[in-house]
């Protein structure tokens, strides 16, 4: 095995260790406020000091230990690669739905992530996810060219007669079935002043995902290609993510076109008349 692979294993294969590695990130520390840490025992902990001495990544000063610049070196990027790692095992079952075209997008945004994904025997968790979503915000940004579950439609619908301000891009056929879903209600909504209905013929990642921002979060759409069906919603609350959707939106807000009462009353009567 190549040596810095053996180096990882020796790290990866004890969770003692990487306990150590962690807790001296934070400052230097004593023998047995490690051992309480970690729970390792005595003779675990002698051993691991030990081996951490011979590689230079510690040093020791009276009862305390330390990381030197080399421990901190690898701490850092040891954490970081176990960090990278727990992301791709969160994101792994939604990977291919992931925005490719959203300029700016990184899997790093979503550290934090809520993934609600279909379990087994029961696939409405993301349905559930995106109701609760829309039912908790004041205000709701966001585009997409697919068309919800009528049980999410109308939880647009009464969020928005309720008071909540709503921007929204569709694509031309996503704006079609939603009207067809329940023209009144849609137009109810959309008549509000506080309701702004766009179109764009071109979202970016139409075919695999949507995007949108409430109040204190930001969560991605994910699709399936073939169906349309949504296959799981990502949101987080991190600073980073919300910021990146909320400037990803805009871009795309200004580049559609508002849909006029006129135009609404033009889409109703031709779905009617079919």
């Amino acid at each position: 095995m190549d040596a810095a692979l053996e180096e990882i294993d020796f790290l990866a294969r004890s969770t003692h260790r990487v306990g150590v590695l962690e807790g001296l990130t934070d400052g230097a520390r004593e023998r047995r406020d490690l051992a309480a840490a970690t729970g390792a025992s005595t003779p675990t902990m002698s051993r691991i000091l030990a081996d951490f001495e011979d590689r230079r990544w510690i040093a020791r000063d009276g009862p305390t230990y330390c990381l030197t610049s080399l421990g901190e070196f690898v701490a850092e990027r040891f954490l970081e690669l176990r960090e990278a790692m727990e992301i791709e095992h969160k994101l792994r079952d939604v990977w291919q739905w992931l925005p490719r075209e959203m300029e700016g997008f990184s899997v790093d945004l979503f550290t934090d992530a809520v993934v609600s994904y279909p379990g087994p025997g029961y696939p409405y968790e993301p349905i559930e996810r995106l109701t609760h979503l829309i039912e908790g915000t004041t205000r709701m940004r966001g585009f997409d060219s697919i068309v919800f579950k009528s049980i999410n439609n109308e939880a647009v619908c009464q969020a928005v007669l309720d008071g909540m301000e709503l921007e929204y891009v569709y694509s031309p056929t996503a704006l079609e079935q939603t009207l067809a879903w329940n023209p009144e209600r849609v137009m109810e909504a959309a008549s509000c002043d506080h309701c702004t209905v766009l179109v764009h013929d071109d979202l970016p990642d139409r075919s695999r995902c949507g995007l949108g921002v409430v109040d204190d979060r930001a969560g991605i759409c994910c699709h399936d290609a073939e169906t349309g069906a949504l296959t799981a919603i990502i949101d987080t609350d991190a600073l980073a993510a919300r910021e990146w959707a909320i400037s990803t939106f805009e871009r795309v807000r200004d580049e559609a076109r508002p849909v006029e009462s006129q135009a609404f009353e033009t889409l109703v009567s031709s779905d009617r008349q079919r």
